[in-house]
C-alpha cells in the first residue's frame, strides 16, 4: 500500500537528516520504501510496516515542531520502542518531555528512563541514579542543579566526587594535592560549562555558589538550601556514603549517580552505592532510578558496547558458578 505524510509546517532537514539520512534509516530497519518530495513524505509497503514508519515519523515531526533536530540516535531509540509495541510510552515522551528552564541551551530527558530520571529528581530530595556509562546520569543531575539555582529554589551548588584512583597511582601525578585530583573533577566542570557560561561558572565558582570537590572534604559540613551531586558513587564506602547522606541541611536535594558494574574499589562489595540499595529502599522521599543500555545517548557503538559488556559478565558469572 502507499500513504502519504504531510510535513509542510516543518523544516525538512531537521526531520530528514543530513542527506536524508534519517529517512534512509527508516527504510532499513522496516524494508519499506520512504520517498521525500516537497513537502510529503510517501510510504510503500505492507499496511502494518508503513503503520509502524508513519508512527516514528510523527513522533520525530513532534520533536522538530519543538524546536528539535531529529538525530539518528532519536530515529533508532524511535525504532526500537516501536519494534518493543511501546507506542504509548514513547508517544508520552515526546509529548510531555519538558525542558528544563534557565540553561544556556535546552536540555530535555530523550529516553523513558530519562523522563523518569527528571520526574524522580522534580518530586523527591534524594534519588539515586544507577545504570551504565552514556545514560545522561550525571549530565541530566547538573542540568536540574543550574536550572535549581537559576529559578532560585536553592542558593548553590555542590557536585562531589569520589578521588579513587581508578587503577592509576595519584603519587606519581605532578603537582599537589589539589593538582593531583583536578582530572577526577573534571567532568563534572565540563558539565556545568555546557549549561553556563565558562566565565558565570568561574566567577560563581570563585565566590562558594558553586563547589566542586572530592567527596572527602565533605567531612563535618551540613549544607542547606543547596542541590548536592554526589557522582561516581559506586567508587564511595558505605561510611563515606552514609556521611555524604547526613550532610543534607534544611531546603537541600541530593542527587547520588554511579555504574556499579564499574567498582574501582579493592572489594566490590564495599560500595556504598551497592549496600546503600538495600539500607534506603523503604524510605519515602528516596527513589532509585536505574537505566539501561536502552537509556544511552553516546554515539550508537556505545550502546552495543555496554550491551555486550553485560553479556560478558553474565556469561563469565554463569561460568564462574558452575566451577565452585
Amino acid at each position: 500500500m502507499k500513504r502519504r505524510i504531510s510535513v509542510e509546517d516543518i523544516d525538512s532537514i531537521h526531520l530528514y537528516g543530513r542527506r536524508d539520512g534519517n529517512l534512509r534509516l527508516l527504510r532499513d530497519s522496516f524494508d519499506v520504501q520512504v520517498t521525500a518530495r516537497g513537502g510529503e513524505i510517501i510510504l510503500e509497503g505492507d499496511e502494518d510496516t508503513v503503520d509502524k514508519v508513519e508512527t516514528v515519523i510523527d513522533q520525530m515531526a513532534s520533536l522538530v515542531r519543538r524546536g528539535r533536530t531529529v538525530r539518528r540516535e532519536d530515529v533508532l531509540y524511535a525504532v526500537r520502542m516501536v519494534k518493543e509495541n511501546r507506542l504509548g510510552e514513547l508517544a508520552d515522551l515526546y509529548s510531555g518531555a519538558a525542558r528544563l528552564a534557565g540553561l544556556k541551551r535546552p536540555v530535555e530527558p530523550k529516553t523513558i528512563g530519562q523522563k523518569q530520571y527528571v520526574e524522580a529528581m522534580e518530586t523527591n530530595d534524594i534519588v539515586v541514579s544507577i545504570g551504565p556509562a552514556g545514560t545522561g546520569k550525571t549530565y541530566l543531575a547538573v542540568a536540574m542543579a543550574v536550572a535549581a539555582l537559576r529559578l532560585k529554589t536553592v542558593e548553590r551548588i555542590v557536585l562531589v566526587r569520589p578521588a579513587v584512583e581508578a587503577g592509576e597511582s595519584l603519587g606519581y601525578l605532578p603537582g599537589d594535592y589539589q593538582e593531583k585530583i583536578a582530572p577526577y573533577l573534571r567532568p563534572l566542570y565540563d558539565a556545568l560549562r555546557d549549561m553556563m557560561d565558562p566565565e558565570r561558572v568561574k566567577r560563581l565558582t570563585e565566590i562558594g555558589t558553586i563547589e566542586v570537590i572530592p567527596l572527602a572534604y565533605m567531612r563535618g559540613r551540613t549544607l542547606n538550601d543547596a542541590f548536592v551531586i554526589l557522582d561516581e558513587a559506586q567508587n564511595s564506602t558505605m561510611p563515606q556514603m552514609k556521611m555524604f547522606l547526613t550532610r543534607l541541611g534544611f531546603n537541600s536535594r541530593a542527587v547520588i549517580t554511579g555504574d556499579i558494574t564499574q567498582i574501582d574499589l579493592a572489594n566490590r562489595e564495599m560500595s556504598g552505592l551497592v549496600r546503600v540499595q538495600d539500607v534506603l529502599s523503604d524510605i519515602d522521599g528516596i527513589e532509585f532510578v536505574y537505566l539501561g543500555e536502552n537509556d544511552v545517548v553516546r554515539h550508537r557503538l556505545v550502546r552495543e558496547i555496554v550491551k555486550a559488556f553485560e553479556r560478558y559478565a553474565s556469561i563469565k558469572g554463569a561460568t564462574d558458578g558452575e566451577g565452585e
